[in-house]
């Protein structure tokens, strides 16, 4: 074991800060829960139209039990990706500093990585090669949001919410949608002749829920910098419906139920810190972990939404 290793110090205090730490403006984890594994390698289902079939149940005195007829089980290898940051505190900045300069590289070195697994989420969701024909629409044309007079949002929500029940049997339960679709959304005309009667009179995320009869309905806003400094949407003018397990209370995710997607992480960050030469403390957080699509079936992506 190196001089470093024995220097380093998991930190169970900033451990737990890293843990406990959330951006609002992240929607990942909405669509692509996280559930904890113990190793980094290894397989998880991959759920086809079996997963959500009903069965019959009921037997009759003395009868044989009901046998599922299995199809043939699908795995996905999984093999996570360690991610880590760290964030350098020189000891005359500690000495100076009016607030906990550990508290904040702690903060930083998270919002590093949960930005990386936000925009992974992203790229995912929103990519059409991942999805069957019958599971995506491109809008264009008049059919973009945009298109005040001739588009319908409503309609096309409601062919998505169909082609995942006409797959699963279940209705999505989740929709993400793009801060500029949003905005699109949320003055146009259909949207707003729906809430007429409301006493908010503009469309919000908790109108939209009863407008689209969707559970969970979130709007992706983060936004990351490129090496020119220039800002993007992590999440465009798109929209995805999903179906995703509820959370049931007392109980952990398991990667055995389906859904359109996981993160799957090996246990849970860790923060670490460690001195360099005597006058730098480094603190560190790992966070090893990646995001899979397991049910693409229960997926929607309806994109460009805007002109």
């Amino acid at each position: 074991m190196g001089r470093l290793s024995n220097l380093r110090v998991v930190d169970p205090v900033l451990s737990q800060l890293a843990l406990g730490y959330s951006n609002l403006e992240y929607v990942g984890e909405l669509l692509m829960p996280t559930v904890e594994v113990q190793k980094e390698g290894g397989k998880i289902p991959k759920f086809g139209k079996e997963a959500f079939k009903i069965y019959n149940t009921e037997r009759a005195l003395r009868a044989k039990s009901n046998r599922i007829n299995p199809e043939g089980l699908t795995g996905i290898d999984v093999v996570l990706d360690e991610h880590d940051l760290e964030y350098p505190i020189d000891y005359r900045e500690e000495q100076e500093s009016a607030f906990p300069l550990q508290s904040n590289a702690t903060f930083v070195a998270t919002e590093g990585i949960d930005l990386r697994r936000e925009k992974m989420i992203a790229d995912m969701a929103q990519n059409p090669a991942n999805y069957a024909a019958s599971n995506k629409i491109a809008l264009s044309g008049t059919s973009r949001f945009t298109d005040r007079v001739n588009s319908d949002p409503i309609g096309v929500v409601e062919v998505g919410k169909e082609a995942i029940r006409a797959k699963i049997g279940r209705y999505p339960n989740t929709m993400i949608i793009g801060a500029s679709s949003q905005s699109v959304l949320k003055n146009h005309p259909q949207l707003l002749d729906r809430i007429k009667y409301s006493m908010k009179g503009i469309v919000t995320a908790d109108l939209m829920r009863d407008i689209f009869e969707i559970e969970n309905i979130a709007v992706g806003k983060a936004v990351y910098a490129n090496d020119q400094d220039v800002f993007s949407d992590l999440w465009l003018d798109n929209i995805i419906l999903a179906y995703v397990p509820s959370k049931r209370a007392g109980q952990s995710r398991t990667p055995y139920e389906p859904a359109f997607g996981y993160t799957i992480r090996k246990n849970k960050p860790i923060v670490d810190t460690r001195t360099e030469d005597g006058k730098v403390e480094i603190v560190r957080c790992t966070n090893i972990f990646r995001p899979f699509i397991v049910g693409a079936e229960a997926g929607y992506l309806i994109s460009d939404t805007n002109a």
